[in-house]
């Protein structure tokens, strides 16, 4: 679903619904009457703020709040719905004090990744990871430092998103690579995986664990303590 609108630079209602749709969690992209005059051309409407949903004219002026209500609800793709976020969020499952099994989560301080992070890329799980790990092929945290936890997964490598593509001679061309990060909300690995391919490095030897380490502390998988 594209959501977009459309305002003149005077428009006092534009912040407004802007806040309104990300309340709702909605992904939109706002543009100035000013700057795009094909829109105008388009539907022949100028009245601020215009709100276009998949190009059909959504809404003339400010949206009634069952209009934006029905637009959520309309939302086909999980990816694009969002829980609110909590007031203290975390990136890392909190191990908590109460027995085996026993995490704290959340899932609400980023925007959740497409399921397929590029083209000709796979997307694995826990038992393909396994499969990997036992055939001692390559798995790399793509995390920068200041958002692991302290915690990655055993045997991984950690070479951070921004320096992979500079750092790609450092990676196995025979065997496919794991590339994860913090889970379905982070951007990190998509972002490495796609900058890597866009440099030349083969779809083909990459493979993305979209869980990531959320998925994986949840699960209660084994971690290993980082420096």
């Amino acid at each position: 679903m594209e959501i977009l609108i459309v305002a003149t630079k005077s428009c006092p209602h534009k912040q407004m619904l802007e806040n309104e749709l990300r309340t709702a969690w909605l992904n939109f992209k706002s543009v100035y009457f000013e700057d795009h005059p094909e829109i105008y051309k388009k539907y022949q409407i100028k009245r601020s703020p215009l709100l276009i949903v998949d190009e059909k004219v959504e809404s003339i002026g400010m949206p009634e709040r069952k209009k934006i209500d029905a637009l959520k609800n309309n939302m086909k793709d999980i990816s694009e719905l969002r829980a609110f976020r909590s007031g203290d969020n975390h990136m890392i499952p909190i191990i908590l004090n109460k027995g085996p099994g026993f995490v704290e989560v959340d899932i609400t301080w980023g925007r959740i990744q497409p399921m397929q992070a590029a083209n000709n890329v796979l997307t694995i799980g826990e038992h393909e990871m396994f499969q990997h790990k036992k055939k001692e092929f390559p798995i790399i945290d793509t995390r920068k430092p200041n958002t692991t936890g302290g915690v990655s997964i055993p045997g991984s490598e950690n070479i951070p998103f921004d320096e992979l593509v500079k750092r790609k001679d450092e990676l196995d061309t025979n065997h496919p690579s794991i590339f994860f990060c913090n889970g379905p909300q982070c951007p990190q690995s998509p972002t490495a995986i796609r900058s890597l391919i866009d440099a030349g490095f083969p779809a083909d030897k990459i493979l993305y664990y979209r869980g990531g380490m959320h998925n994986w502390i949840t699960l209660g998988l084994p971690v290993e303590q980082l420096d």
